[in-house]
């Protein structure tokens, strides 16, 4: 079984029709296979949530199903990393390339680890992903 860091971009697109969510959804199947675990630091959680209130509060998505998304997303296994635990390296990626600290967490997870991160940050990708080719953009995945 491979260790994957997910991140919320990608996460998301298993519960809501976006493009590159068959890509994504790929990627649900290995973990269902049994041939992928999912890592991630414990900010994931509350960048869902914030995503689906904004989808619910702003586009319309009904609460019924924004409810729906945030209990089949609780139910996934992923191991979760404290942010307090990955600050200093995340921290240090975001001065050096600068990036959020937020989406370093993801990539300090994925170089700690020494695993794949996977992403649909387009713009991060083309920024900084030749520096990390454990860095793989969703439309990539094989």
């Amino acid at each position: 079984m491979d260790n994957l860091v997910i991140d919320s971009s990608v996460a998301l697109k298993w519960f809501v029709a976006e493009p590159y969510s068959p890509e994504a959804r790929r990627i649900l199947d290995g973990y269902q296979l049994g041939t992928l675990a999912f890592l991630a630091p414990d900010l994931i959680s509350a960048e869902v949530g914030n995503v689906v209130w904004k989808k619910q509060v702003l586009q319309g998505l009904a609460p019924t199903d924004a409810q729906l998304i945030i209990n089949a997303f609780r139910a996934l296994p992923f191991a979760l990393t404290s942010t307090a635990e990955l600050l200093g390296e995340a921290y240090q990626l975001a001065t050096t390339y600068r990036r959020t600290v937020y989406d370093m967490m993801y990539l300090a997870l994925g170089l700690r680890e020494q695993c794949r991160f996977v992403t649909a940050d387009e713009k991060m990708v083309n920024a900084i992903g030749s520096q990390f080719p454990n860095m793989i953009w969703i439309a990539n995945w094989p």
